[in-house]
């Protein structure tokens, strides 16, 4: 496992941080305290280190197969009027990450990057109905290998304040490759054609880049 890209920078500056407050807990508080005061802000340190982590996937889809963009669980599963981009009637499959799930965004399907979008907005908590519109977010569309269009949403929740993109129009899309990264707690929607074949449900757990939830129809 290794750490992700957009957590070195972070940990380099938490541990010389840490490393400060370390030798003021051991200089400045009695003994006994500052052992047990130095053991608990590496243990945060370690969450923080867990948080960035970047576990190797491998993605083995077929054409047409919607590969799980990230690590949650599946909130949603509903028909909607997508407005943004697609203009019709869709499923919207939502995911929500917890602060320890792996925060690595995935492409869903490949294909053509289409559409390209960030978006400025709130920060609801990432299970409010309205964080999709409402809050921070950024909006991708990939024209899968059939000439249908996936349209997928980081979004950032009420601890999640830094969504990372880095997808461009014109990409080739790589189902289960990485496009982008969202910090901390959050949650990330996929936009399906209506005659979409589904092998999930509400309620279940995903893993990125590895779990298949659904079919296009060819």
């Amino acid at each position: 496992m290794k750490i992700h890209r957009e957590g070195r920078s972070i940990l380099g500056l938490f541990a010389i941080l840490f490393i400060f407050i370390s030798l003021v807990f051991y200089f400045y508080i009695p003994f006994y305290y500052n052992l047990t005061l130095i053991f608990l802000l590496w243990i945060f340190y370690g969450l923080i280190v867990y948080f960035f982590r970047d576990p190797l996937r491998e993605t083995f889809s077929k054409p047409l197969e919607i590969i799980a963009p990230v690590d949650g669980k599946i909130v949603a599963l509903e028909k909607i009027f997508e407005d943004e981009f697609l203009k019709k009637e869709v499923y919207q499959l939502s995911i929500f990450m917890s602060p320890l799930n792996v925060h690595v965004s995935r492409y869903p399907v490949s294909g053509t990057v289409e559409y390209v979008k960030y978006h400025k907005g709130k920060y609801l908590v990432a299970f409010h109905p309205k964080s999709s519109k409402l809050n921070e977010r950024t909006t991708t569309v990939v024209k899968a290998e059939n000439n249908q269009q996936v349209l997928f949403r980081q979004i950032a929740g009420a601890v999640a304040r830094r969504i990372v993109i880095y997808a461009k129009k014109g990409d080739e899309a790589k189902a289960g490759h990485e496009y982008g990264f969202i910090k901390f707690g959050s949650r990330l929607d996929i936009f399906l054609p209506l005659d979409t074949e589904f092998f999930c449900k509400v309620g279940d757990v995903t893993k990125g880049g590895v779990d298949v939830l659904a079919k296009l129809k060819d």
